[in-house]
């Protein structure tokens, strides 16, 4: 099993800043400075997730492909006696190429049941050797008060995990970035095998709490992190998001707030309660009605940032406190992490099938990871929603159960993509064409990554900055396939290597197809 995941091998910049704080710190303004001049498209795949490259497009249109459910989801249910009624991807999954082995950080709720721990949310353990049938080690390093093992290994409410095996000190070979209950805040944490863990940060590494994911950035070489921030947004108190920072794991950026909803969202809030009207508790009540988000995913493509981010629908308040609605994940893509865009806004997991496990109340891994040409995303769901009674209690006054572990219940599934298919150009059997941006690329042959029907194809036209198409190079052969990287050949010959560098346009010619990326390789 071959697993690409670039938090295995992240440069762990102390080394460099050694204890400067001023080397060490971290600007994010200068992430969304302008590109001065022509785009480098240099031989990373570029994505149509969102419209940057895109200067025409005529009778073709974007659709946005959810990740397939894996046939055997979940794949982890709350079955062990101190995990309680419900599991959550409060956590993350790598996959370690040192021991070729998946591992999974998630969080059991609540967390105790028969004398284990006082903390009703810990982080616990599991192995796969395939990232499919998974295992629960008894290897937790938590006290417990009965004195049964188990496998939880530290209080920590949302473990993203990287290991770093650069980091000269072996101590820091995993890295943690969460939020805790021993002390209450956002903290960084180390750990020399991912099981023995004790806090890194001396005070909290941004202000408010609850919900925090965060994800080493390899083409930045930076550790990132969304922190939730509450905040006061278009007449509502609502959960929103911001980007920090650090180069060395100790100096973290004061937050900006990158993830922020609009009167797109709250618009369609009622199409999204629809999808699950059976399984709210509350009627609508309209004066309340809202979106805000509840937690971030990221995957680290060659030439964007793609997000996940949980996208809380409020229908109503909850019946005991809190509020009311239903749960699901959209995409959102970004070139600097702080300005993201969410193009499609539905559901890039399905949600609202009313009679499944994952229902509603959707969540994610901090990273979704590369596992040969597979992209997986694991997360969490269930058959509740955010104000369910089960979530609050375990009894209604009248002393029924409110359904914990017997009607409902969380768990952890498993999407994927083929590798960068997450949205599509899509053109029919008449024909469209989509003309890019000028740009310069270094590399030798033209790939790209498309599907045609029966009787489509795709044609590639080399053109100048304006468009217009280069006498010297005929139009492609044309491609008729489904191909991840198929390379283009211009009159049978792949060499482009005499237009790099040189600023460049490229018009697709679609027909009956399907185009996701291209790319200059080397």
């Amino acid at each position: 099993m071959m697993a690409h995941t670039p938090a295995l091998f992240c440069l762990t910049a102390a080394v460099a800043a050694g204890n400067n704080p001023a080397a060490a710190a971290v600007d994010l303004h200068d992430l969304a400075a302008p590109a001065a001049g022509v785009y480098d498209a240099g031989s990373r795949a570029q994505l149509f997730v969102d419209r940057l490259l895109v200067r025409e497009a005529e009778g073709v249109c974007f659709t946005q492909h959810p990740g397939t459910k894996h046939p055997q989801n979940p794949l982890l249910k709350a079955d062990q006696p101190w995990e309680g009624w419900r599991l959550e991807i409060f956590g993350n999954v790598l996959y370690d190429e040192e021991e070729r082995l998946f591992k999974m950080w998630y969080l059991a709720e609540p967390a105790g049941a028969g004398g284990y721990f006082d903390d009703p949310n810990v982080t616990c353990y599991a192995v796969s050797e395939d990232g499919i049938h998974w295992e629960k080690p008894r290897v937790g390093t938590l006290p417990a008060k009965n004195g049964e093992p188990h496998n939880a290994v530290a209080y920590v409410h949302q473990a993203s995990v990287i290991k770093d095996t650069q980091d000269p000190d072996p101590a820091r070979r995993y890295k943690m970035i969460g939020w805790s209950s021993q002390p209450p805040g956002y903290h960084t944490f180390v750990s020399p095998d991912g099981l023995h863990w004790q806090r890194y940060s001396t005070e909290p590494i941004a202000p408010d709490g609850d919900v925090l994911t965060g994800f080493w950035d390899p083409t930045r070489q930076l550790f990132v992190a969304f922190p939730k921030q509450n905040r006061i947004w278009r007449g509502h108190r609502r959960r929103l998001f911001a980007t920090i920072a650090s180069r060395d794991f100790i100096h973290w950026s004061e937050p900006i707030l990158s993830w922020t909803t609009d009167e797109r969202d709250d618009l369609g809030a009622l199409a999204r309660i629809e999808q699950v009207r059976p399984l709210l508790d509350r009627p609508d009540d309209p004066q309340r009605m809202r979106t805000e988000y509840y937690g971030i995913g990221v995957y680290s493509a060659e030439s964007c940032t793609l997000g996940f981010p949980w996208m809380l629908t409020v229908n109503n308040d909850a019946r005991w406190g809190n509020h009311e609605g239903p749960e699901e994940i959209q995409l959102a893509v970004s070139r600097d992490l702080l300005h993201w865009e969410r193009p499609f806004r539905t559901p890039v997991i399905a949600i609202g099938e009313l009679d499944r496990w994952d229902a509603s109340c959707h969540c994610c891994a901090a990273t979704a990871l590369r596992v040969g040409d597979e992209v997986r995303l694991y997360y969490g769901g269930a058959n509740y929603t955010h104000g369910t009674p089960c979530l609050y209690r375990t009894q209604f006054e009248d002393g029924r159960s409110t359904g914990r572990k017997t009607r409902y219940t969380g768990s952890i599934g498993l999407v994927t993509w083929k590798l960068d298919r997450f949205v599509s150009v899509d053109a029919p059997a008449k024909g469209g064409q989509l003309l890019t941006i000028p740009f310069r690329f270094s590399g030798q042959r033209l790939e790209i990554n498309a599907a045609t029907r029966e009787r489509g194809q795709v044609v590639v036209e080399v053109c100048d900055a304006a468009g217009r198409g280069l006498p010297d190079w005929p139009r492609s052969d044309p491609f008729r396939g489904d191909d991840l990287r198929h390379s283009v050949t211009f009159a049978g010959k792949t060499d482009v290597s005499a237009l790099a560098g040189t600023p460049i346009s490229l018009r697709f010619h679609l027909a009956d197809a399907e185009l996701y990326s291209f790319a200059f390789r080397e």
